[in-house]
């Protein structure tokens, strides 16, 4: 499903360069469950931002779905964005004034041929799936826990079927206990449903709750391993 060929990342600042991401390689098949670890200033969020669609290599190839994702327009990466990348975030990103059923299908805003009722389906599908309870649904998003609005946010990277779900430490803001829930949601829609799901985390416990960990430092790639699970 996706495969980085050599891809390597340089920021150029006047006669200084920064190289950030050095000879990239690897592949991640469907229905996998990936923890990317490493040191802050390792690379790992340039690297997320490449496999995100939010930036491109200043060298290599990025195939998603056997697409070069790295030559494409701005217009194509925001259509690759919307239609096959469910992004989570460690802030959350939700609409404090907006209830839940509102926030979940925010991915439509730009959708004119789902028509609402499809919509809401979608929705109560994909918050089902994270398993928070019909009672809240109603509810505005900052009237929720911290995992209550993580699951939230994890339903609106579900709701339109995305190929990946991206997650950039999403238990950042969480308790370690609430972390937990939320790290097994992922597990859940894993195994459940077969998404795939690409976890970015600085914490080897995080990266756990994957079957296989890649860890970066200093820009490259120095570890890829299985995890076991009992």
């Amino acid at each position: 499903m996706l495969r980085c060929q050599n891809i390597s990342k340089i920021y150029q600042t006047g006669d200084n360069a920064l190289t950030v991401l050095k000879d990239i390689n690897f592949n991640i098949d469907k229905g996998e469950f990936v923890a990317i670890i490493g040191p802050s200033g390792s690379g790992k969020s340039t690297l997320m931002h490449i496999l995100g669609a939010l930036d491109r290599p200043s060298s290599g190839k990025y195939f998603l779905n056997d697409k070069d994702v790295s030559t494409l327009s701005d217009e194509e990466l925001a259509k690759i964005r919307s239609q096959q990348i469910g992004f989570v975030f460690q802030s959350f990103n939700l609409l404090p004034r907006a209830t839940v059923l509102r926030n979940v299908m925010l991915p439509f805003i730009y959708d004119y041929n789902t028509k609402k009722e499809e919509r809401l389906k979608k929705a109560e599908k994909a918050l089902k799936a994270v398993g928070l309870e019909e009672d809240r649904w109603q509810h505005l998003s900052n009237q929720l826990s911290g995992g209550q609005m993580q699951r939230v946010a994890i339903a609106r990277a579900l709701v339109n079927e995305p190929h990946i779900i991206l997650a950039d430490e999403p238990t950042g803001n969480l308790d370690s206990k609430t972390g937990q829930i939320v790290l097994q949601t992922f597990g859940d829609i894993n195994r459940q449903d077969g998404h795939t799901i690409i976890l970015i985390t600085h914490d080897k416990g995080v990266a756990t709750f994957a079957n296989r960990t890649i860890e970066i430092k200093d820009g490259q790639i120095i570890a890829d391993n299985k995890n076991n699970h009992i």
